[in-house]
């Protein structure tokens, strides 16, 4: 899922593309049954995307700071899935609820790594602990 956006700053059109890109390869059986929005939001160093209930619609929020193209794709990939998973198993969606819990048990990683996402879950890891910290310091004053 490479995109010819990787050198700039990425914007919510670009989230859009690889949230439908990632429902229709990955989640396909997995119903769309309102509208979800996929947007920039906040500058968390450790929260990196949620999914919310706006009305009768679903709203997935992905962590401002990797708009920059200094975050690789795979890293807002997993996140959309991360957030995909939780739409899919109930919560913040019309989907009936799968678990009490969105986190216990690691149904998240479960569903993940059931979808193929283990060698990108391998890669995060890796980031998070090398990479992320000195990129979150570099661009987090960044006005985007």
């Amino acid at each position: 899922m490479k995109s010819d956006n990787s050198k700039k700053i990425r914007d919510d059109n670009f989230l859009q593309e690889r949230l439908s890109q990632i429902w229709e390869l990955l989640y396909p059986d997995t119903l769309k049954l309102n509208n979800v929005n996929i947007i920039f939001k906040g500058k968390s160093q450790y929260k990196f995307g949620h999914i919310a209930k706006k009305g009768r619609n679903t709203e997935i929020v992905i962590n401002s700071l990797f708009k920059f193209p200094q975050i690789p794709e795979y890293i807002i990939d997993l996140t959309i899935a991360h957030e995909l998973a939780h739409y899919a198993h109930g919560f913040n969606s019309p989907l009936p609820q799968k678990f009490k819990h969105p986190h216990k048990g690691g149904v998240v990683t479960k569903e993940l790594l059931n979808r193929g996402f283990k060698q990108m879950e391998k890669k995060e890891k890796l980031f998070l602990k090398k990479e992320w910290p000195k990129l979150y310091n570099l661009l987090k004053d960044y006005r985007n």
